[in-house]
């Protein structure tokens, strides 16, 4: 049984190297604009590192009722117990095949454009790349890689049910209203009844 994916779908990457505020700061900002799914993915930091990172995280998440995710440690799901969110991060249709949805809740497709945040990370996979991941996906997936609010519209119109962001909230002056601004375009996209 899937787990359900937070709503909306817009999911906070963090990356402390492009954050122009403290990390803690930009979390408070983003939950209280809105945004209720945050990843820590901090690749230079030990396993234990990245976890110590998140317990410091995870009591603003919870006061916001917002899901707190570990990017990482492959064993999470045996670590973290059958309740937790498990995604995979893909760049081809191969990939998106390949998915068992038993084991992998959710997946993060890109770049969909080239992205600052990651340069060299791949050839930008665009709408069609990302529409054909989507039909291929036996799990919901989201679109991360040089979004901001202009281009989320176009990708959630190919495909993905929502978006990953990163540097644009990181490097944000104000990472509340970023959030804002991607949050209007995700809901307008998927509307779910409520």
């Amino acid at each position: 049984m899937a787990m359900k994916l937070p709503d909306p779908a817009l999911l906070l990457v963090t990356d402390r190297h492009q954050a122009r505020l403290p990390l803690a700061d930009i979390v408070r900002a983003a939950l209280a604009a809105g945004c209720r799914w945050v990843s820590v993915r901090e690749k230079d930091l030990s396993d234990d590192d990245q976890i110590a990172l998140a317990l410091t995280l995870l009591p603003i998440a919870r006061r916001h009722g917002a899901r707190l995710t570990l990017h990482g440690p492959a064993a999470s799901r045996a670590l973290l117990g059958p309740d937790k969110l498990i995604g995979v991060s893909l760049h081809t249709v191969t990939e998106a095949e390949a998915i068992d949805p038993r084991v992998v809740d959710y997946a993060i497709a890109g770049p969909a454009f080239e992205t600052p945040s990651k340069p060299g990370y791949g050839p930008e996979i665009g709408h069609k790349g990302l529409a054909e991941i989507a039909r291929a996906a036996p799990v919901p997936v989201l679109a991360i890689g040089g979004l901001n609010a202009t281009r989320a519209a176009e990708v959630l119109a190919s495909g993905p049910i929502g978006i990953a962001v990163m540097g644009s909230i990181m490097r944000a002056v104000d990472p509340g209203q970023e959030v804002k601004a991607l949050l209007a375009i995700v809901a307008g996209a998927h509307p779910r009844a409520r």
